[in-house]
């Protein structure tokens, strides 16, 4: 789950890591009366969308007075943002952060993630901060230190030293570095962050050491302890079928194809939608249904997936290991009637009851194409959709 950079802010604020001051606003007035409560000659509003890029984008503005502040908000709600990780249809403002200006000496790049070659959380950091950090990483990978830190001692002082020192932080402002790490590294443990990163960290004029910018994403599956993250979800900022599929526990994920996929496991959707561009065809969404599909969700799994446009056709590739064949293919016949399938349906079974439950498909009074291996229901499906 991601939540708002100002909402980023306010968590690293709790935790007393050093974030510049700022309000949200929703409308040109919010913005306007946001920036007269800070009192500044300058101030930066930005545009609050779950991507990056936004600088390049356009994203964020320098205003010098309140009437720029009110004509950038007029500019910055409702316009489509375009950035590299939005993908080509962008992404709409609805809200802002209005920020005090910041007297910026250097620019820096902090942040934490998950190791998976060492299983444990990695503290990264770099003073080739800003917008093009991801060209650092390609082009001179020896600018960025890590830290791996030990679960059980956590992050150490010791080695948040090492890395101010590495990034050559200013020394009179290392002792503030430190901090500014071990509270960063604290919001991410209490809060169950699968990513947090701060880009850039900013050494100021005045000798202070901050986030300027703050991206925190959460692990889904911790939700359930952090009721006040899950309180932040912004809808607007999520793809509604998606939304619809987490209801269900029907893990989804849109794509941008034209043959829906509904398959039982994760590793299995991801070999379906392999061997569906394998032979010249393109998903339109990765769907695992879980290894105890029930009827309500193969009928729900099917109403996601006609819920897209683009869907010219659906490939329900099934394992009946836990759940039986016999199960998942009354529950495809039933979801097929209730929904009024319109495209083809190619479905592959395999497991346990297999025999039952392709007798139930040849019996049912829909158009079922039934396949015999995996390699043959993609080619069946693609051919189907051409």
């Amino acid at each position: 789950m991601n939540i708002h950079e100002y909402q980023g802010k306010e968590i690293l604020r709790q935790y007393g890591v050093a974030v510049p001051n700022g309000h949200a606003a929703f409308t040109a007035d919010e913005a306007v009366k946001a920036a007269e409560s800070l009192q500044q000659g300058v101030y930066v509003v930005k545009a609050q969308i779950h991507a990056g890029g936004r600088g390049k984008a356009g994203g964020v503005k320098i205003a010098k007075s309140i009437e720029e502040v009110r004509q950038y908000a007029e500019e910055l709600l409702g316009k489509t943002l375009v950035t590299h990780q939005t993908g080509p249809e962008g992404k709409v403002v609805n809200r802002l952060l209005v920020e005090e200006g910041c007297d910026i000496r250097k620019e820096y790049y902090i942040g934490l993630v998950q190791d998976r070659a060492t299983s444990r959380v990695v503290l990264m950091a770099s003073e080739e901060g800003g917008m093009d950090i991801e060209e650092v990483a390609e082009e001179t990978p020896e600018k960025i230190f890590k830290e791996v830190i030990d679960p059980v001692v956590g992050l150490t002082a010791f080695q948040a030293n090492r890395l101010a020192f590495n990034i050559n932080i200013p020394a009179k402002l290392v002792r503030q570095a430190v901090k500014f790490m071990m509270g960063l590294y604290k919001v991410y443990i209490d809060k169950d962050c699968s990513i947090a990163e701060i880009n850039p960290l900013v050494v100021t004029g005045d000798d202070k050491v901050m986030a300027l910018d703050a991206k925190l994403n959460f692990d889904g599956n911790g939700l359930f302890r952090q009721k006040d993250i899950l309180e932040l979800r912004d809808f607007d900022e999520e793809d509604q079928k998606e939304i619809e599929a987490s209801k269900y526990d029907l893990s989804y994920i849109s794509l941008t194809g034209n043959i829906g996929c509904m398959v039982n496991g994760a590793g299995l959707a991801m070999a379906t939608m392999d061997i569906i561009k394998h032979y010249g065809g393109d998903p339109a969404n990765f769907l695992d249904v879980g290894g105890g599909a029930t009827a309500e969700k193969v009928t729900e799994a099917f109403k996601i997936i006609l819920s897209d446009q683009n869907v010219k056709g659906i490939f329900v590739n099934i394992f009946g290991g836990i759940m039986k064949c016999d199960i998942i293919a009354n529950g495809v016949v039933e979801a097929a009637k209730q929904v009024g399938l319109n495209v083809p349906l190619v479905v592959r079974l395999e497991g346990t009851n297999v025999k039952e439950g392709k007798q139930i498909l040849a019996e049912a009074d829909i158009d079922i194409i039934s396949a015999d291996s995996m390699a043959d229901g993609a080619q069946k499906i693609v051919e189907q959709v051409r």
